[in-house]
């Protein structure tokens, strides 16, 4: 982990990473979580600098990794003295994050959802019909034929994820929406972030090819998080970028008027894809100084 503060008696903040590690990109996209918090970014099991290949592939499981945010977070608590932290998902880091704090509420102060998962089979269907209509208007008969050579299912083809990432970021659905390229705008940055030594980048890229999009993927496509977290005993805060079609931001809104919590607040970020919180780092500041941070949820869209 990295562990990131200008005050280590700041709160402190666990950021849980989707299909990879995004701490590097903090350099091109900086955040300035420190600026409020101790930030913890994690890089899970099988991922980045936690990456080995003699890591079983039978760990990588939704209870093995709640597990593993629970041990994190008691590590952290007593690390630095605190009764509670902030819990951070975003993306695939959402799943098993919103499962972390249901399972152990009394550890967690609140939970924030970026670009919160809820239901991805129907999220890539959405995804899919987006992309397949927006290439066919411009078009990119390639890209048709690709798509339409390799539709999404329940049982969802390697073929379609390889070609998932590139159809995103064309479109500017992707990591963000300013980000056209995954080459230029994730691999390049990550092999020029001097954090991590040269075979900590090369383990970063062998655990996202080991994994593909995410190492629980399979359970992400089988599981609705309405029906399995219908319910959270914390403070509950969703931010969505309304282009992001990699996690869907109509049904992360549906999810977030299903679920049940003591304070909750949902935020659109106009500007953003599926990283609103490097996209729009004035806004997403001030909402954690103005309601996350005091328990409210003045500033939200409803």
């Amino acid at each position: 982990m990295f562990i990131k503060s200008k005050d280590s008696t700041h709160p402190v903040l666990l950021y849980i990473h989707g299909g990879m590690p995004f701490y590097f990109l903090t350099e091109k996209y900086p955040a300035g979580l420190e600026d409020h918090f101790t930030v913890v970014w994690w890089e899970q099991r099988g991922s980045g600098i936690s990456y080995s290949a003699d890591i079983p592939p039978e760990t990588l499981n939704s209870k093995q990794m709640i597990n593993d945010v629970l041990e994190v977070t008691n590590y952290l608590r007593h690390r630095f003295d605190k009764e509670k932290i902030y819990l951070m998902g975003h993306s695939g880091g959402s799943f098993i994050g919103i499962q972390a704090a249901a399972i152990n509420p009394e550890l967690y102060h609140a939970y924030i959802g970026v670009a919160q998962m809820s239901n991805q089979l129907q999220s890539e269907r959405l995804a899919y019909e987006y992309m397949l209509q927006h290439y066919k208007e411009n078009g990119n008969r390639d890209m048709v034929r690709n798509l339409e050579s390799n539709p999404v299912s329940s049982d969802t083809p390697d073929a379609y994820l390889k070609l998932r990432d590139k159809a995103m970021h064309n479109l500017g659905i992707g990591t963000t929406h300013d980000m056209k390229s995954v080459i230029t705008g994730i691999f390049l940055p990550s092999l020029k972030c001097q954090d991590y030594t040269f075979k900590e980048k090369i383990n970063m890229w062998k655990g996202k090819f080991r994994s593909g999009v995410h190492p629980l993927w399979d359970e992400m496509l089988a599981t609705d998080l309405r029906l399995k977290v219908p319910k959270l005993d914390v403070p509950v805060y969703f931010w969505s970028g309304v282009y992001d079609y990699t996690v869907s931001y109509p049904l992360a809104k549906d999810y977030f008027d299903r679920l049940d919590a003591p304070i909750k607040g949902f935020y659109s970020f106009e500007e953003s894809a599926h990283s609103p919180l490097f996209e729009e780092p004035e806004k997403m500041q001030k909402i954690l100084k103005e309601d996350v941070l005091k328990g409210e949820n003045n500033l939200a869209d409803r």
